[in-house]
């Protein structure tokens, strides 16, 4: 093997400064013959405790064998994961947002430390994706990210079901518009196996726009998890990383300013998680990259959004399969210039190279994604916010289904079960705003997601009659009149901490401004009255994310001073 391949490797220096090293590789197994051989981490978030996670570990083992037969050492190292379906709604999602750094940080530190020559990711649930990829862009060495699948849709009763349909469900158990046997169905099929969430939620939506980055092989997106396609990708892998190697391609050649901006087109196209703009902008400044959330308007404002996916439409992941999958996809945005074709990846081609194997879209005979001259929304469903109720900025997810403008009477929650408990007494009305607040990173802490109180609205009936703000996160899963990542945050004195129950707050998708009316010398005396809070957590994890977090417009990243 040439010695290019082991560019990185300290175990030939190993052997002459470190017996102790070199002792222990022969007492994981190794023999002589594997020293000059490069050594590849395989990085798994596999658990059995999430259905997003619980095959990781054996595909791991698939792509163990594709390194092995292509001549290298692979060496399985696990990392963590939490799954966001089980702790939206509850203290527990207080961690997934911090889960994606930890992601990082162990990622960076096992490759590092012990000096891999490359890193090979397999991951499932939300923040496995971008936590793997930011450690990839740290340690700069040759890498690759296998997703680890979509779930199959659920059934019961002749109905598609996901993790979506089950929070739908206690919206309706809340109006009286669903049986307790038919609750209890839909719970008991929403899951029916292994695999990320079904919709164009936030896993799928990180997998589907990394691998157009070109940070996965194509199609790592498109399989299902229980599909034979997905075994096939992990024992590809090894010649994969093989040729990376030989090319010394690593991911800051990958990701780029273009590489990012055509992650992003595909996120507005496919109707994506308004999560994906926290991440690639962590991505970026984990890669040096300067993003910010003004050019990610810019994106959406020249991408149409053609995908008819849940949350906000009929298909799921699974179908696009079988139109061909993301390539697909990403091939006709390339045909209609939205696409940069020069940008490396990780086969070591160029996203037009491809793309050229990739097959077409049929108009005629499928309706999951639309020609852009009859796009669902002529622009991007995520638009970045101002306005004197966020002046650095939020993240709001308009499609148009539920209107361009909202105005209404405030209705102030300080924590997300207050909603609930306020849908459950029928005391949020058609025209409220509910205003969610300290759910920031610090005021949260980490940023909760607000799948359960949207999925609850939408199943009550309400999701095109109110309007919810909030300095929270929202799911890939939610939908309706929704903005988020209002910054600064309630923790910090932003002027969302300032609102009251019964101020008019108007949101205006075609001006991009979310006011809070009531005059600049009132939000001053309101503001000279507030008394920051104490933080919920001084020590542990939680703790030293208050102190190290960074505002959601800038990534949530925790590695910057």
């Amino acid at each position: 093997m040439s010695t290019e391949l082991n560019r990185f490797s300290k175990t030939l220096t190993q052997e002459v400064t470190n017996p102790a090293a070199q002792a222990m590789l022969y007492g994981i197994g190794l023999k002589e013959e594997d020293f000059s051989k490069p050594q590849i981490g395989i990085a798994s978030t596999g658990y059995e405790g999430n259905p997003c996670n619980m095959h990781l570990n054996g595909l791991s083992v698939y792509v163990k064998q594709g390194v092995t037969a292509n001549e290298m050492v692979g060496l399985i190292f696990n990392t963590i994961g939490v799954s966001d379906g089980m702790t939206n709604g509850n203290d527990g999602m207080r961690y997934s947002l911090p889960s994606r750094d930890i992601i990082a940080d162990s990622i960076e530190t096992v490759v590092s430390a012990q000096w891999y020559d490359g890193v090979i990711a397999v991951v499932g649930c939300d923040k496995n994706m971008p936590g793997a990829v930011m450690a990839m862009a740290r340690i700069d060495r040759p890498a690759i990210m296998v997703y680890g699948g979509t779930i199959r849709s659920g059934h019961y009763k002749g109905q598609k079901l996901d993790i979506v349909s089950a929070f739908e469900a206690l919206g309706k158990k809340f109006a009286n518009n669903i049986s307790d046997e038919d609750f209890k169905g839909v719970i008991q099929n929403s899951i029916p196996g292994q695999g990320a969430c079904g919709g164009m939620y936030t896993a799928n939506t990180m997998a589907a726009s990394i691998e157009a980055m070109g940070m996965s092989l194509p199609f790592s997106s498109s399989y299902p998890a229980t599909h034979e396609g997905k075994q096939e990708e992990c024992k590809k892998i090894g010649a994969a990383m093989k040729k990376l190697l030989e090319l010394n391609i690593t991911p800051k050649e990958i990701i780029t300013k273009k590489s990012l901006e055509n992650a992003l087109t595909v996120v507005m196209a496919l109707g994506g998680s308004t999560n994906a703009a926290l991440h690639f902008l962590a991505i970026a400044r984990s890669a040096g990259l300067w993003l910010t959330l003004d050019d990610i308007q810019a994106i959406s404002d020249r991408t149409p959004f053609i995908a008819d996916l849940k949350p906000s439409g009929k298909y799921y992941m699974e179908d696009i399969l079988e139109i061909g999958g993301v390539p697909a996809i990403t091939k006709y945005l390339y045909s209609k210039g939205l696409i940069h074709g020069d940008c490396i990846t990780v086969t070591g081609k160029t996203v037009a190279e491809n793309l050229a194997e990739a097959p077409d879209l049929n108009f005629d005979t499928q309706k999951m994604v639309f020609p852009l001259e009859q796009a669902i929304k002529s622009s991007g469903h995520i638009q970045i916010m101002y306005g004197n109720l966020t002046p650095t900025g939020a993240v709001a997810k308009i499609t148009g289904k539920e209107g361009m403008t909202f105005d209404g009477e405030a209705k102030v929650c300080e924590h997300e079960s207050e909603i609930i408990t306020m849908l459950s007494k029928g005391e949020i009305k058609e025209g409220h705003v509910v205003v969610i607040r300290n759910a920031g990173p610090k005021g949260g802490p980490g940023m909760s997601e607000m799948l359960k109180p949207t999925s609850a609205v939408m199943g009550a009936g309400l999701g095109d009659k109110i309007a919810l703000i909030t300095d929270g996160r929202f799911s890939g899963g939610t939908h309706g009149f929704v903005v988020g990542h209002i910054t600064p945050e309630a923790f910090d004195g932003g002027p969302i901490a300032l609102v009251k129950d019964g101020d008019r707050i108007s949101i205006d998708a075609n001006t991009r401004q979310l006011t809070l009316h009531i005059s600049d010398e009132e939000m001053a005396a309101r503001k000279a009255a507030w008394i920051q809070p104490a933080p919920k957590f001084t020590k542990g994890m939680l703790g030293r994310y208050i102190r190290t977090v960074k505002s959601a417009a800038e990534g949530c990243v925790t590695d910057e001073a």
